[in-house]
Formats: C-alpha cells, structure tokens, sequence
C-alpha cells in the first residue's frame, strides 16, 4: 500500500482522496470533461427519484442534477455534499430524516460500493435500504472491473457478472441487465474506469 493511501472508507482520508481524484487534471479535465460518458450512461437508465448509498461527495448526484438523496458512513463526505447544496445525510442521520420513508424512491444507485464489502455485509447493507424503495423500484449497482478494482485498497472484493447474479438471488431480486460500460468486458483488465453496470428489479413480491 502508498504511503498516504486511505485504509478506510470512513476517515478524512478517503473523502480528500474522492475529492482530489475528482479535481486531477484541472483546465483540461475541464475541457475534456471525462465524467461526461458516465453522466449520460446513469441518466439514460431514467432513475427517478434516487436514494444514492454510498454517495461519496457525489458525484453521482450532481449527475442526476441533485434529484435523489445521498446517504453514506463517511461524515467528510456528507459534510462534501452538504456544502455544494445536495441532499445527503449520514448514515444514523437519514434514517431519522423525513426522507426515511417506506416505498419513497424509485431507484437505489449503489455505485463503487459494494466491492468495499464482504458479501453478507453488501446484503446487509442492500437489504437495509430495499424498505426505502418503492414495490417495483430498481437498484442499480455499479462496480469496478479488474484494474479498477485493484486501483483502491479498500477493495474487499470483485463483483463480475456471476457476483451480481449471487447477490439477486439471496435478496430474492430480479436482473434485468448486466452490461460492461464504457468498453467492453476485456478492457476491464487494463482500463481503470471500465464499470460493470448491473440493474436489479426489486418485484412486488420482495
């Protein structure tokens, strides 16, 4: 591990790592705009109302334009968000805020979440937050690929394609589409910013 790198998603650290990955590159990260593919690829999925887990300092819901609500267990990225005027709250926060409401959102993004965490820790986590979403909501989850995955040390685990499926199937949900974004499937192995997007329906009966 580098010198300085975060050993936890929950510390200062981590928040001022997201938050100087998301400025690198200054004037020409500007010009270039490289979050623009990953903005229109969230977008078209047509989320709704989104409660976003694991919201970072987000991003995600700047690129939403703000219509969701972020929740997360680091305090420095809530405090993040809070700052640039979106919604979000931590953890112990949200869940005594008046948007903690049964069946209240449309969608759950969980995006580059879940591979922080052990498998039944991520279905613990997922099935805390399945109440928030509405009957036949969706759950959207987004995760690194090979090199991305070993771009971060707080990496836990792998979530490919066989994961998802496992996850849907202890939760009792529905996939409805796993796709490799931007690039193929491959060009996870040497792409850091290749994603696994996977949408999973949560059915009446869940």
């Amino acid at each position: 591990m580098s010198a300085g790198q975060p050993t936890s998603t929950t510390d200062s650290a981590y928040a001022r790592r997201l938050q100087r990955l998301s400025t690198r590159g200054g004037l020409l990260r500007r010009l270039i705009d490289p979050q623009r593919p990953y903005r229109w690829n969230l977008r078209r999925l047509e989320p709704g109302y989104v409660l976003d887990v694991g919201c970072g300092i987000g991003r995600n819901l700047h690129h939403l334009d703000g219509y969701g609500v972020g929740v997360d267990h680091n305090e420095h990225c809530v405090a993040a968000c809070v700052a640039d005027g979106l919604a979000a709250y931590t953890t112990a926060e949200f869940a005594r805020s008046r948007h903690a409401v049964d069946g209240r959102f449309d969608s759950l993004l969980l995006a580059h979440v879940i591979e922080h965490l052990t498998e039944s820790d991520a279905d613990e986590l997922l099935a805390t937050y399945l109440a928030f979403l509405r009957n036949d909501g969706r759950i959207i989850v987004i995760t690194p690929q090979e090199r991305g995955q070993a771009s971060d040390p707080t990496h836990v685990q792998l979530i490919d394609p066989p994961a998802v499926r496992r996850i849907a199937e202890r939760l009792n949900l529905h996939v409805d589409s796993i796709r490799s974004f931007p690039f193929p499937r491959v060009a996870g192995k040497w792409f850091t910013y290749n994603e696994t997007v996977s949408v999973l329906r949560r059915g009446s009966g869940v």
